[in-house]
């Protein structure tokens, strides 16, 4: 009877941790809300600049899991200046073109705010720290960013909010769609 008793208790406890597991993280963005997957693992962000950061855990075969920065920015540039210093992040592959592998699209961002949704593939040039000139930079091949960009009017300016989802590809492209439709449910 008892060690029925603990059995139960065992699998109750497993279901509540699995259902706890699957909860994810509310976020805002310029008032919209959306309420990240539950394998996306919030952390404390790298630096300043990070309003969010997650863990997306990796593909099998990659070395490492996904990461997901989320910025705001109050006079941030352009969302043109800002989608073009994303694609200077990365090295085009050889024998391929910038539009085989930078797709950029408009895109609406909750009911109100227009952006753009970037995905880029390639040699991601690694700079530390990002933003010293003399920073060393290494190069990471198969690298992949999702990148989305929107600007919001806040009290007397613009700000700007972006999202920058970075990986191996594998692991980038075993995310995208749950990535795809956080996006899409900012209301």
């Amino acid at each position: 009877m008892r060690l029925l008793f603990v059995a139960a208790l065992t699998a109750a406890l497993a279901t509540a941790t699995n259902a706890e597991d699957k909860k994810g993280t509310p976020v805002e963005l310029a008032g919209l809300k959306s309420t990240a997957p539950g394998a996306w693992k919030e952390e404390t962000p790298s630096n300043k600049m990070r309003m969010l950061q997650f863990k997306l855990p990796k593909a099998e075969g990659d070395a490492e899991d996904a990461e997901l920065a989320l910025f705001k920015s109050p006079g941030g540039g352009t969302v043109q200046a800002n989608l073009e210093r994303q694609e200077k992040k990365f090295e085009i592959p050889a024998g391929k073109k910038a539009e085989d592998v930078i797709k950029t699209e408009k895109l609406k961002f909750g009911d109100k705010h227009e952006g753009a949704y970037q995905d880029i593939q390639g040699t991601l040039l690694k700079k530390f720290p990002p933003f010293d000139p003399n920073a060393k930079i290494t190069k990471v091949t198969d690298y992949r960013q999702i990148y989305v960009i929107f600007e919001a009017k806040e009290g007397d300016g613009t700000v700007v909010y972006s999202m920058t989802l970075l990986g191996p590809t594998k692991t980038v492209e075993k995310h995208k769609k749950a990535f795809d439709e956080w996006v899409k449910n900012f209301k």
